[in-house]
C-alpha cells in the first residue's frame, strides 16, 4: 500500500492518494485544487479509484472535484451536514476567496455522519467526526494513519473564524476523536507536514 501526498494550488492544500499497485486500485482524499499532476499520476498508475474522500468543503480542498470525477467516475464521499456545500459557494467559501470563481458541484454520491466503517483496497476505514472547523468535517483512520483534513496540525488547529466553526467543538474534536488514538498514529493533515499523535498530544500549545 502507496500513499502519496500532492500540494494543490493557491493555499497549498494536500491532496493524497492511496494506492494497491499491484490491485491497481486506490482513493483519494480532498482533491484540493488544480489537480493535474494528481490525475497525471493516477493515469501513469492505470489506477481504478474507489472513491473519492471529503475530509470537509472548503474550496481549497474541493476544487478539483469535476475535473478528478469526470477522470474517474469515482464516487464521492461527504459528510452529510455539508452535501449542500459542494453546490453552494458562500458555505464552500469559493465566493469570498474569488467571486469569479464560484464553485458548485453535483452532489456527492455517499453521506457519512461519523462512527461508520468504510473498506476500500481490503483496508477498513473509521470515519471519525471532527467538527470544528466546519460542521462535517471528518476525519479518517485505518489503525496507522489518521486523514485529518483541517482539525489537527503539526504543532497547530484548524481556523475556526470561518462559516460555522466553532473553536470549543474542535478542540473536543480532537480530545475526544484523535488524542484517543496511539501515540504512533500518524497524522496526515490538510495543510502542512505530518506528524504524530503522540507529538501533539504532548506539544500543541493549543492543548498545553
Amino acid at each position: 500500500m502507496q500513499l502519496e501526498k500532492y500540494v494543490l494550488g493557491p493555499i497549498a492544500t494536500n491532496a493524497y492518494l492511496l494506492y494497491e499497485e499491484t490491485n491497481k486500485q486506490g482513493i483519494v482524499f480532498d482533491p484540493g485544487m488544480n489537480p493535474e499532476v494528481l490525475i497525471k499520476r493516477i493515469k501513469q498508475l492505470d489506477l481504478t479509484i474507489e472513491a473519492i474522500l471529503l475530509t470537509h468543503t472548503h474550496f481549497d480542498h474541493i476544487g478539483g472535484l469535476a475535473e478528478l470525477r469526470t477522470n474517474t467516475n469515482a464516487p464521492v464521499i461527504v459528510h452529510t451536514k455539508e452535501q449542500e456545500w459542494l453546490s453552494n459557494p458562500l458555505y464552500n467559501g469559493s465566493a469570498a476567496f474569488d467571486g469569479s470563481n464560484k464553485m458548485s458541484f453535483e452532489p456527492a454520491e455517499i453521506e457519512v455522519k461519523g462512527g461508520e466503517t468504510l473498506s476500500f483496497l481490503g483496508k477498513q476505514l473509521q470515519v471519525l467526526y471532527t467538527p470544528g472547523h466546519s460542521p462535517g468535517s471528518i476525519s479518517f483512520f485505518d489503525g496507522e494513519m489518521v486523514i485529518s483534513g483541517d482539525a489537527l496540525f503539526k504543532g497547530a488547529i484548524g481556523r475556526t473564524d470561518l462559516r460555522d466553526g466553532d473553536y470549543q467543538t474542535l478542540i473536543q474534536s480532537i480530545e475526544s476523536q484523535l488524542f484517543t488514538l496511539a501515540d504512533d498514529v500518524v497524522v496526515h493533515p490538510g495543510h502542512g507536514p505530518s506528524t504524530a499523535i503522540g507529538h501533539e498530544r504532548n506539544t500543541n500549545p493549543f492543548f498545553s
